[in-house]
């Protein structure tokens, strides 16, 4: 009798031992994850504060603007201000700036899409003597930014007769760039090599490999490197303000600081009307492919 009242106290404790543990774990768990997703919503707040920022400056008037405290949903709303930075100053004709910038971005896209994808395939694939140590000379060139490069490229183009056209935008994204060769060749290292083997064994030439075989599985790379490219040609701001002189010529980001030199401080609704158009196409188009990106960065790095 007497060790059936011990054996089971014992169950007790032990059940009250483990009631208290797992108390604890799941209080532990709960804190651990109100803490993860407290920073992630405190760095989400950091970074889209600037965006929110601008988009109710957008529809504000010019005295709201300055107004302290200050206003984060206007009253009124002054929505005027995305006509007029539409259609306000024939002088300033964002519409024209878009288009400018989109006709950069899409030969920027193919260039850099034809080029890149053809050298990574060369690195990657093909068996060249000393393809490692030029693929190295290759990397060391992401250690030269533009502005060491600018000058040199500025008189080069000014020697073409370059100076004042799109061709020093989109020309150079037809001979590669060290980060996307990068990219796509660490994607294309990812592909079983049996592939390759397989292919050769039928016949097909280095091209048809690349073009029956390789395209079809790296298309989330591709679009990394078109995403990109768009991005760059879209924000691009020195190399247009370096080689354009006409206004009618200018991307929208030259384009906005043309409008911020005609309107002045009184017309900030209208620009920040104007960049929130201008920032509009990078974040839907990130929205929709944000899949492919993400995919397309994860798998790059995979294999050395």
């Amino acid at each position: 009798m007497a060790k059936i009242v011990a054996s089971s106290e014992t169950a007790q404790t032990l059940g009250a031992l483990r009631s208290r543990h797992s108390t604890g774990y799941y209080v532990r768990t709960i804190g651990a994850r109100l803490l993860k997703h407290g920073v992630i919503l405190a760095f989400c707040a950091f970074f889209l504060l600037p965006w929110v920022w601008m988009t109710t400056t957008s529809l504000k008037t010019p005295e709201q603007v300055f107004r302290l405290p200050v206003e984060w949903v206007p009253d009124p709303v002054h929505a005027i201000n995305y006509w007029d930075a539409f259609f306000g100053d024939p002088n300033q004709p964002l519409l024209l700036y878009i288009r400018n910038t989109v006709v950069i971005a899409v030969f920027s896209i193919i260039g850099a899409v034809l080029s890149n994808t053809l050298i990574a395939y060369g690195f990657a694939c093909i068996q060249w003597p000393g393809r490692d140590k030029v693929f190295l000379i290759v990397l060391a060139t992401l250690m030269l930014p533009f502005q060491v490069r600018m000058i040199p490229l500025y008189l080069v183009f000014k020697n073409l007769n370059w100076i004042n056209t799109y061709l020093p935008l989109i020309v150079p994204t037809f001979f590669g760039s060290a980060f996307f060769i990068f990219l796509l060749r660490q994607f294309f290292k990812t592909l079983p090599r049996e592939l390759f083997d397989a292919a050769y064994i039928d016949g097909a030439s280095d091209l048809g490999i690349l073009f029956r075989v390789v395209l079809p599985l790296v298309r989330p790379a591709i679009a990394v490197v078109a995403l990109f490219e768009f991005i760059n040609s879209w924000n691009d701001f020195l190399g247009p303000l370096l080689y354009l002189n006409d206004k009618l010529k200018f991307p929208i980001a030259l384009g906005l600081r043309n409008m911020q030199n005609a309107y002045g401080i009184a017309d900030f609704g209208r620009i920040m009307a104007a960049s929130t158009v201008t920032v509009l196409p990078i974040v839907i188009l990130f929205f929709f492919a944000q899949r492919t990106f993400i995919q397309g960065v994860t798998f790059s790095g995979l294999k050395g």
